[in-house]
């Protein structure tokens, strides 16, 4: 973890006219910062902020004679005060140069507009490995997001090893070579610890479960049935709501999970989304598919879930269905996050409920939007909905300026906002995997994190792409293979 923090700024040269001369000349008289001083008081610094954001608030002085001043409320807010101080800073293109910055003396004041600033990567269905994530935590530290939201499991793969339920990466993940094993899980959580990101999981419950059949397949209804009437994508696959074998083996899943990824963590995602009710028609405990059969078997299903992860100290997060769709009754201390379109109000709906929500919109924030159907067309069915120029449900694709414009709370009442913990950018992984992780993170995912950081109600502007095309130089210097934002 040790290293100079001046050591991954670059020669800015492509934001500057052909033979510009926009560097400082180096045989002039020099003045070196040569101390800096980091001052962290939780209850005298940074009056500026409110207080339940004081802990990531930073201010930095840089004085006339170099004298520079970090003054912070906690460790985290030390980690975002670094990135910015090493964010001033470029890398001058003479070998003798050094590193210099063109903006002191200078005062910076900073502080979050949202607690929750994260992003959502999918690592089921197709390989993502350990290394690439940890790569990923990097990229999001250097933009100042602290959530890291992993969606572990889906119908196509199931990717950790569980110890005390071995066969369900071994027979449901998609090779031996493709399992994130313990040690990986607690390696990675670490490395977001280090970078100020909190890393979660989410076991996508009791829908989208299709790859816990290939080890357990009595707990699985609706498995290996044509899927375009079961589910929203294929494999289809649900675990049965009324069977005696499911609590007790979801209570030894979260169990072993939960026991570890506390350590790390105060939040536990159960999904809850897109649950087929087709597929219960098929269960031999259920045999219906009316939402007034189901719906108690739903809400006692999640109520044992969220029972188990209390038990570990967690704070439950889950998918907006299951407030508005099956209208479960939920703790009041249950995180809600939103996702479907912008037209139907899913935030202030659920905030008038009372619950804590989160923000991000699949008209807005999801990456993956705008790459087409990962399904092959149907010629036969005259019905099917995959055709010529065989768009995918939520295009077109999300430039950064569409999501740099999100605005989530624009009618949030001010009575409401206090409600709002943030918001998540999402990838979900249909035709995403290790090689083209980068460029379909980076620099959008960089974007999203200055609405969560500075506030949403801003338009992109010229000063906006110079910060993001800063910031992508900046990615690239870390490994990060993100994509261009400008020309030279």
């Amino acid at each position: 973890m040790k290293h100079n923090i001046l050591d991954r700024g670059f020669v800015p040269q492509k934001f500057h006219p052909r033979n510009a001369q926009f560097e400082p000349v180096t045989n002039n008289v020099k003045r070196y910062i040569e101390r800096l001083v980091i001052d962290e008081d939780p209850q005298e610094n940074l009056a500026f902020t409110e207080r339940h954001l004081k802990s990531e608030a930073y201010s930095i002085e840089i004085s006339e004679d170099g004298a520079a001043l970090i003054k912070i409320a906690s460790p985290l807010g030390g980690l975002h005060a670094l990135e910015t101080f090493a964010q001033l800073f470029f890398t001058h293109s003479s070998p003798s140069g050094g590193s210099y910055t063109p903006f002191a003396p200078l005062l910076i004041e900073d502080s979050p507009a949202f607690g929750h600033r994260g992003l959502n990567l999918d690592i089921s269905r197709n390989w993502i490995s350990p290394t690439d994530v940890m790569r990923t935590i990097e990229g999001m530290a250097a933009n100042k997001l602290n959530r890291l939201h992993i969606h572990a499991s889906d119908a196509q793969s199931w990717p950790l090893e569980v110890p005390s339920l071995p066969d369900l990466a071994t027979k449901g993940a998609y090779s031996q070579a493709q399992i994130w094993r313990t040690e990986d899980l607690e390696a990675v959580q670490l490395h977001g610890t280090y970078y100020g990101v909190q890393v979660f999981t989410e076991i996508d419950l009791p829908g989208h479960t299709t790859s816990i059949g290939n080890a357990y397949p009595s707990l699985v209804t609706a498995k290996d049935v044509p899927w375009p009437e079961y589910a929203l994508e294929p494999p289809s696959g649900q675990l049965r709501l009324n069977s005696s074998e499911v609590p007790p083996f979801v209570q030894t899943l979260l169990d072993d999970l939960l026991s570890r990824t506390s350590r790390h963590s105060s939040l536990f995602h159960l999904g809850g989304d897109e649950l087929n009710m087709n597929a219960y028609r098929l269960d031999p405990t259920v045999n219906s598919s009316s939402r007034r059969i189901l719906r108690p078997l739903v809400q006692a299903f999640i109520d044992h879930v969220i029972s188990i992860a209390t038990a570990h100290s967690l704070t439950v997060i889950m998918w907006e269905e299951m407030v508005l769709d099956w209208d479960l009754t939920l703790p009041e201390n249950v995180i809600i996050q939103t996702w479907r379109g912008s037209g139907d109000d899913a935030l202030g709906i659920i905030l008038k409920k009372g619950y804590k929500t989160i923000f991000g919109s699949n008209a807005h924030w999801y990456l993956d939007c705008g790459h087409g159907y990962f399904v092959d067309p149907q010629p036969s069915n005259p019905d099917s909905p995959i055709g010529p120029p065989y768009l995918d449900y939520c295009s077109p694709y999300k430039n950064w300026r569409h999501m740099y414009a999100y605005d989530p709370v624009a009618d949030v009442p001010q009575s409401l906002i206090h409600q709002v913990m943030g918001g998540e950018v999402h990838l979900w992984g249909e035709l995403t995997d290790s090689v083209s992780l980068d460029g379909m993170l980076w620099p959008r995912v960089a974007a999203a994190a200055e609405v969560m950081w500075s506030a949403p109600r801003k338009k992109p502007d010229e000063k906006v792409t110079r910060r993001l095309a800063d910031m992508r130089e900046r990615l690239v210097e870390r490994g990060i293979r993100a994509g261009v934002v400008q020309m030279e």
